[in-house]
C-alpha cells in the first residue's frame, strides 16, 4: 500500500521518498539576493558605521563578524533617522538591523521609553527583547517584553522604573498605553517586525491604535520576509517618503528535487512518509509545520504512540507552557518541534536543518516564513511538503 520509491539520485543520496509526496529543498543560506532600494550607501563592515565603541563589543561578543547584506543597507539610514521599509529572506538579519539601530540611537541617561518595537507573537517578542538585551550588554540598556499571559501589574512596575526600549504585542502595548504605565512622549523609533503580519486585517486596527498615540516626528521601521503590494500602500498613511530595501521574490531560494500528481487519499499515508524520514535522517532540529492546532494534536498522539520523541506548541497552550516547551527546543534538549504558524515568523532557532510541511500553508507568504525557520543566517537549510 505504502510502495516506498527508494532513490539514491532524487534528494542529496540519502532521503527516501515516495511518489505520492512533492519535495521542495530549500539550499538558503547564500545571500544571493537582488536588492531594490533608494538607497545607495553600503557599509560591509561594522566598523565602519561609526557606532557606539559598547554596542560594536556587543555585536562582536554575540558572534557576528560582519554584516548580512540587509545590514549594509539598512542599519545607516535608520540610524540617520529616515523612516525605513526593509524586505529580505527569513534568517537574513533582520531583527540585528533594527537592533543595532535602537540601540545606536538610544540616550541611556534618559529613563524613559524611547523606541517601541511591536511583534506578532508572543515568542517573537520575547526573542527580539533577548536579542536586544544581548546586543546591548555594554550599554546598560534596560528593555522589557510587553505581551499578553503576564502579569500586568509586574508590568506596569517594570515601566514605572524607567525602560529605554518595550518590546512586545499590540493589544499588551495599547492595554499599557491606556493605563498610563507606557507614557510615549519619548519615544522617537517605532518598529514593526513581520510587517505583513502585523499590517493584515487582524493588526492593523490595533496598530494604528498605537501609533495615533505617539510623537508626530516619530521614526517609523517596516521589517519582514515579505512585502505584498496591500501592505506598501498601507505604510503610506503613516510613514513619510520612507526609505526601501527590497529584495525579489523571484530570487527566493528553493528548487524541486521531485514531484508527482499521484492521488494521495489517506492522511495516514504522510504520517508513514513522515516516521520513514524520521527514522532514516539524521536530524539535528527540525520543525513540523500543521496548518491547525488540533492536527497538532492529532500529530502529536501518533509520533508519541510509535515512541518518537517529539515536543509541540500552539496558540491554545499556556503561555508558561510555551515558554518551557520554546525554551528546551532552543537548548537542543528537544529536536522536533510540531507547530502551527505560530512558530513561523521570525523565531530564531540556530540549528534547525530541516523544515517538513505536513501541511501545505494557506499562503506563499506563510510558505516562505516557515521555511525560514531552517538555514538560518548563512546556514543551508532543507525544507519537505508534503502535498495530498
Amino acid at each position: 500500500l505504502l510502495n516506498p520509491l527508494r532513490s539514491n539520485s532524487l534528494f542529496w543520496n540519502w532521503l527516501f521518498l515516495r511518489p505520492d509526496v512533492t519535495t521542495v529543498v530549500d539550499e538558503g543560506g547564500a545571500e544571493e539576493m537582488v536588492i531594490e532600494s533608494n538607497w545607495d550607501q553600503v557599509v560591509d563592515n561594522f566598523d565602519a558605521m561609526e557606532l557606539k565603541g559598547e554596542l560594536l563589543r556587543g555585536i562582536y561578543a554575540y558572534g557576528f563578524e560582519r554584516p548580512s547584506a540587509i545590514q549594509q543597507r539598512a542599519i545607516i539610514p535608520v540610524i540617520k533617522g529616515h523612516d525605513v521599509i526593509a524586505q529580505a529572506q527569513s534568517g537574513t538579519g533582520k531583527t540585528a538591523t533594527f537592533s543595532i539601530s535602537i540601540l545606536q540611537s538610544i540616550d541611556v541617561n534618559i529613563k524613559a521609553c524611547q523606541a517601541l518595537v511591536l511583534a506578532p507573537t508572543r515568542e517573537l517578542a520575547q526573542q527580539i527583547q533577548k536579542v536586544l538585551v544581548a546586543l546591548g550588554d555594554y550599554l546598560n540598556i534596560e528593555c522589557y517584553a510587553a505581551v499578553g499571559g503576564t502579569s500586568v501589574r509586574d508590568g506596569m512596575a517594570k515601566l514605572q522604573e524607567g525602560v529605554h526600549v518595550i518590546v512586545g504585542t499590540p493589544g499588551r502595548v495599547f492595554d499599557m498605553i491606556q493605563r498610563r504605565a507606557l507614557k510615549t512622549d519619548h519615544i522617537k523609533i517605532f518598529t514593526l517586525d513581520e510587517a505583513d503580519e502585523m499590517l493584515s486585517r487582524g493588526f492593523k486596527d490595533q496598530i494604528y491604535d498605537v501609533f495615533q498615540l505617539l510623537p508626530p516626528t516619530t521614526q517609523v521601521v517596516l521589517l519582514s520576509a515579505t512585502m505584498p503590494q496591500d501592505v506598501l500602500e498601507v505604510t503610506s498613511k503613516f510613514m513619510r517618503d520612507p526609505i526601501r530595501i527590497l529584495s525579489r521574490e523571484t530570487n527566493l531560494p528553493w528548487k524541486v528535487s521531485s514531484s508527482s500528481t499521484s492521488p494521495y487519499e489517506k492522511e495516514e499515508w504522510k504520517l508513514d512518509t513522515l516516521c520513514d524520514l524520521y527514522e532514516t535522517v539524521t536530524i539535528t532540529q527540525a520543525v513540523i509545520f500543521c496548518n491547525t492546532r488540533r492536527k497538532v494534536d492529532w500529530l502529536h498522539e501518533k509520533l508519541a504512540a510509535r515512541e518518537f520523541t517529539i515536543s509541540s506548541m500552539h496558540g491554545d497552550m499556556e503561555q508558561g507552557q510555551r515558554e518551557v516547551i520554546m525554551k528546551e527546543f532552543r537548548s537542543g534538549s528537544s529536536r522536533v518541534l510540531i507547530t502551527t504558524d505560530l512558530l513561523a515568523r521570525g523565531i530564531d532557532v540556530q540549528q534547525v536543518s530541516l523544515v517538513i510541511n505536513y501541511d501545505l500553508p494557506v499562503s506563499k507568504e506563510n510558505y516562505i516564513h516557515r521555511i525560514g525557520r531552517g538555514g538560518r543566517f548563512g546556514r543551508k537549510g532543507v525544507a519537505i511538503n508534503f502535498v495530498t
